[in-house]
């Protein structure tokens, strides 16, 4: 269970781009016109047929003041170009619209995108009232936050932090948690294993180790109430996802007597763990897969009247052992629908990794300054160009659960 200063936390998304101050938002032209209240319901009918406001669809068509006790009101007619100071260059339909009712056009700014935030939105409407709906993380299939759900995230991020706290109380490593959140179920973990457990004591002592504490030891973002700072002093030989090309640089350094492999960080380990663990619940699966895979190296020299019975037979092969097997229609997708917890934002190795799991959603408690792939640093998930996108959200403990 949680304890009872686990109302302090927080989830807070981390959004694909980074967010752009509320008076720094990016205004488009449009021409407007003053309009008796008797005839904006049939001008805005017409409007709507003949300029449609497309890519304006959270900006409101008509505005509404009071003035001198008086209403007053102000329609959208249609867009103005960048550079557009009158009105006769209006579209031939809206300026035979505006001659009928006899408008007088003039030209406002409204902002380009719809609002992330409340202050966006109160920012916005000073120019032109717009609509804002609350962001409820609705991002292919991924439901918002319900109480239930809140809890079952703070009790696997509570999870995850115990394991990132060494036995002895003084060291620190990152660690991860995947989930399978259909059944709360946790399907692999892993913490970093840069370092073998049997390494030299004056390698891990205060004084002689050969890597620098980092930067960030001392760091403390805005969010999370501080607890930060406890939780980064800490540290002694850091979390590899900190400072990654730390650890690979300085390998030459240590001595032969201990094993490191710089790139076992958390979510590599995790993600291992995760294979070996669908190769022992599917183990028919996969002994079809490499037999089919056999079949196709061996057909490469064979007739096409050949390779196609021979692919036909694989096939026929393969469902057979998934048959006997029980278990092929739950065989999984590598990590498809599942989450991973992370104690800290992972690095942009990691960071692609879980894109080519096909994780669901990314949550982490602390922010990585030096190398953070999901918001401090980069923003991996908003790259376009890549075929997986998950969610990114960062979850802000409480002291309680800090070390």
């Amino acid at each position: 269970m949680l304890s009872k200063n686990s109302d302090e936390w927080q989830i807070v998304h981390i959004p694909e781009k980074p967010p752009i101050p509320p008076n720094q938002q990016p205004t488009v032209n449009v021409f407007a016109s003053f309009v008796e209240p008797k005839h904006a319901n049939a001008l805005i009918r017409r409007l709507n047929q003949i300029a449609p406001l497309e890519n304006l669809r959270h900006v409101k068509r008509i505005q509404k003041r009071n003035v001198e006790g008086k209403t007053q009101l102000s329609v959208i007619l249609c867009l103005a170009l960048e550079n557009e100071d009158h009105s006769n260059n209006l579209p031939l339909d809206v300026l035979e619209l505006t001659n009928s009712y006899q408008l007088s056009p003039f030209i406002t700014k409204v902002y380009k995108y719809a609002a992330t935030s409340k202050e966006e939105w109160e920012e916005q409407c000073k120019f032109w009232p717009t609509s804002y709906h609350p962001p409820t993380y609705n991002i292919d299939g991924i439901s918002g936050f319900a109480d239930e759900d809140s809890h079952s995230i703070f009790e696997f991020m509570k999870l995850a932090i115990d394991m990132a706290k060494s036995g002895d109380g003084l060291q620190v490593v990152n660690a991860a948690l995947i989930v399978d959140p259909s059944g709360h179920q946790i399907i692999a973990s892993g913490c970093d294993q840069v370092r073998s457990w049997h390494a030299p004591p004056d390698m891990i002592s205060n004084g002689n180790s050969h890597f620098k504490q980092p930067a960030s030891a001392t760091f403390s973002p805005n969010v999370s109430n501080g607890h930060e700072t406890i939780f980064f002093s800490r540290l002694k030989l850091g979390v590899c996802c900190l400072n990654p090309w730390q650890w690979s640089s300085q390998q030459l350094d240590i001595p032969s007597s201990c094993c490191w492999h710089p790139l076992r960080h958390a979510a590599i380990v995790a993600i291992e763990s995760s294979a070996e663990r669908d190769r022992h619940l599917f183990p028919t699966s996969s002994h079809s897969q490499e037999k089919s895979s056999q079949h196709m190296e061996s057909s490469s020299a064979c007739s096409p009247a050949k390779k196609q019975k021979t692919g036909l037979t694989s096939v026929e092969n393969e469902k057979e052992l998934d048959a006997q097997s029980g278990d092929a229609s739950m065989r999984p997708y590598l990590c498809t629908g599942y989450d991973i917890y992370l104690v800290w934002e992972p690095c942009i190795m990691c960071a692609m990794a879980l894109v080519h799991q096909r994780i669901r959603r990314i949550f982490y408690a602390f922010p990585n300054p030096n190398a953070g792939a999901l918001g401090s640093v980069y923003r991996l998930h908003g790259e376009k160009s890549l075929n997986h996108h998950y969610a990114v959200f960062r979850v802000c403990i409480s002291a309680s659960v800090a070390p």
